[in-house]
């Protein structure tokens, strides 16, 4: 059995040696830890930390990629080296690397796949109350839309996969991978878990968030991007639905005036409200076309997790 932690960096000279220490290289039921960093094009001296910290494998993306991207690469190098679960991990110290076994118990006794280190948020002294408040309201709006059972901290970073999940899951976003995995995670059945990690306050400003608002909105278009594509039937039919609902407001004002006022008149309402019937009816209709292509999707991707699990045996 062999563990790799993975570690995208960026600019983490500061912390990255406390991080790659803190893991433990020893682990029960678990034959060999090993740990790779994969480096986004710093501009400080994080390779050479890692070397010196003793990281296993060290990579370096040719350009900054982003988060999102330096992930995906991180858990494919991972899978190519023979990794039976994957723990991804931040390189600025935020987590504990310390609850390493306790993060990937439930893979080893086969009741999850994919295991959330969930953070007490509201425990940070540091971390600003904007930032409180959009995680927290991120987790539930992931947790309602895409109906995870669990209360699941969705943008925690410190997450145990096992092969198979890792094999099954496949980054479209390039912005953040968090969210997205959930919805795919949930959309392939793959069984989750959660247990609770306190994090530890960080002192430098997030590599990811430059701008709260920004980082929420593009937050959201990601999780709108991947709902449209797992759940076109639910996201095109809520829409669609909205906007008949508003189209059947007007027509039901139309009859009020035409009917109390001699039938002259408000016009107006009456082509409003049959664009937004007719609208409204095209993308329920949308939404349904999307959901027969879905199941083309599916085949597609278990193809390409077949594919991939044939190029691990080569």
């Amino acid at each position: 059995m062999r563990l790799i932690v993975i570690i995208p960096a960026l600019n983490e000279e500061a912390n990255l040696a406390s991080v790659i220490k803190e893991i433990p290289r020893s682990i029960d039921r678990v034959d060999e830890v090993k740990v790779l960093i994969l480096d986004d094009g710093s501009t400080d001296k994080t390779v050479q930390v890692a070397k010196e910290a003793g990281a296993d494998f060290i990579l370096s993306n040719p350009q900054k990629m982003g988060l999102a991207r330096t992930f995906k690469r991180a858990l494919e190098e991972a899978l190519n080296r023979e990794a039976d679960i994957i723990v991804n991990t931040d390189g600025d110290n935020h987590y504990d690397q310390s609850k390493i076994p306790e993060l990937i118990k439930p893979i080893l006794d086969k009741k999850a796949e994919i295991v959330i280190g969930n953070r007490n948020i509201w425990e940070l002294k540091k971390m600003p109350l904007v930032k409180k408040l959009g995680n927290s309201m991120g987790s539930w709006f992931v947790r309602t839309i895409a109906r995870i059972p669990l209360k699941v901290d969705a943008s925690s970073g410190y997450r145990a996969y096992s092969k198979n999940a890792a094999l099954r899951l496949n980054i479209l976003s390039d912005h953040t991978y968090a969210h997205e995995t959930l919805i795919q995670a949930h959309d392939h059945g793959l069984a989750l878990e959660c247990i609770d990690i306190p994090a530890r306050d960080v002192d430098r400003p997030s590599r990811l968030i430059s701008s709260v608002p920004k980082h929420i909105f593009k937050s959201l278009l990601v999780i709108f991007r991947i709902l449209t594509i797992y759940k076109p039937l639910r996201v095109m039919l809520s829409i669609g639905s909205l906007i008949f609902g508003v189209g059947l407001i007007f027509i039901i004002r139309f009859l009020y005036f035409y009917f109390t006022q001699g039938g002259e008149g408000h016009i107006q309402s009456l082509i409003l409200a049959s664009a937004l019937l007719l609208i409204g009816f095209q993308i329920c209709v949308l939404g349904l076309i999307s959901s027969a292509v879905g199941w083309n999707r599916k085949i597609l991707e278990e193809n390409l997790y077949r594919s991939k699990k044939i190029e691990l045996k080569k």
